[in-house]
């Protein structure tokens, strides 16, 4: 009797042991599984995606939109809106000014002559496919940032559209002017920076150079294409009406 249930305890205690080792390793494997799970659901790294190039045929969109030019600006971005209506392309980084200041260094390493004794006006930028009476906007505003890069150089300029007088009117306090019966005839401008634009493929291909007055000698010159995206951050103030537009740019008299 003793000798019969002897085996049959040791089997029943073998299958104890089975069967509670077959559970530690079933909990173990359940523990071991949603550790896992666990680990796969915090441990993600959110910034690879950020590092990785986008070298991918299916990336190049977002590749585009996130390329740059040398200067920083930016390229084909998505819709952004404005008090002056919705545009295809968010503000820029950088602006004309940005351009005109390299222009003007490149005007300043292959400058001769000019120097901090000799004054120097700043005109309008002409369309170079017309009689050169023509500019626009953008001739206007590159103007206005050669005064700017210039004076940063200390080269002497004349802002000869300046009166000797102020105007006080209901739009606004003035002293500049278009009038030239209003402007002095005898200024002591020695040179002259000018230029031309012509549109080119992608962009407004500036040409800039510094001319003697009275020797009509270039003694500077620079070159660079603007960008259209660029060239088109600039909003005229009266929206950009149809009356005297041509292939999408308002002319007007230089």
């Amino acid at each position: 009797m003793n000798a019969f249930n002897t085996p049959v305890a040791l089997i029943i205690i073998g299958l104890s042991v089975i069967t509670s080792g077959c559970a530690m390793m079933s909990d173990n494997d359940e523990n071991a599984q949603q550790q896992t799970e666990f680990q796969s659901m915090n441990v993600v790294d959110i910034t690879a995606i950020d590092r990785a190039p986008l070298v991918n045929n299916e990336d190049d969109d977002k590749a585009d939109e996130q390329d740059m030019d040398a200067y920083g600006a930016i390229g084909q971005p998505p819709l952004y809106s404005s008090v002056q209506g919705a545009y295809k392309g968010r503000p820029l980084t950088k602006h004309i000014g940005d351009y005109v200041k390299n222009m003007t260094q490149d005007l300043i390493a292959n400058m001769e002559y000019v120097n901090e004794k000799t004054p120097i006006g700043v005109t309008h930028f002409a369309l170079l496919d017309t009689n050169l009476q023509t500019t626009d906007l953008l001739g206007r505003q590159m103007a206005e940032s050669f005064v700017h890069e210039l004076h940063k150089f200390r080269v002497p300029v004349i802002d000869f559209k300046a009166t000797d007088y102020i105007r006080i009117t209901e739009g606004g306090d003035f002293v500049l002017s278009r009038d030239y019966l209003e402007l002095s005839s005898s200024l002591p401008i020695e040179y002259v920076l000018t230029g031309t634009m012509a549109k080119h493929q992608g962009g407004v291909l500036v040409n800039a150079r510094i001319l003697g007055i009275n020797s009509r000698a270039v003694v500077a010159s620079a070159q660079m294409l603007v960008p259209f995206y660029v060239v088109d951050a600039l909003i005229p103030s009266d929206g950009s009406q149809q009356n005297g537009m041509r292939d999408g740019v308002k002319l007007s008299r230089g």
